[in-house]
């Protein structure tokens, strides 16, 4: 049967390239590629998803933007001692949850990432 397995991109505007991909590398630790964006393998840890969110949800707060991106991390705190050498402080944080850590950011562009350590 025909489906879809993943996400194949998640695509952000940004007033500002340059200072978007340093941001990414610099705090998140990504590989840029030529083409300006990161490429991942399919995850060994979590899963991918995509899922709608009522127009009136503040879950995206503070950005204002109507995309919130998910990104599995292997180390949350490791993550997060990245993002604060560069000066970012996560928005919230979460441990012990039942699917596993989280933590939020905003990135340059004002989109809201989310951190997610999948529980063991």
């Amino acid at each position: 049967m025909a489906k879809v397995v993943g996400v194949g991109g998640v695509f952000i505007k940004t007033p500002d390239i340059e200072a978007w991909k340093t941001w990414y590398e610099t705090v998140l630790g990504l590989t840029l590629e030529a083409f300006g964006g990161a490429m991942f393998q399919h995850p060994s840890i979590g899963y991918t998803l995509i899922a709608p969110f009522a127009a009136d949800s503040d879950h995206f707060a503070p950005s204002t933007h109507a995309v919130m991106v998910n990104l599995i991390v292997d180390d949350l705190d490791g993550v997060l001692e990245r993002a604060a050498r560069a000066g970012v402080t996560p928005l919230s944080r979460m441990d012990g949850g039942e699917y596993g850590r989280f933590a939020s950011l905003i990135d340059p562009a004002g989109v809201k990432l989310e951190l997610w350590q999948p529980a063991a």
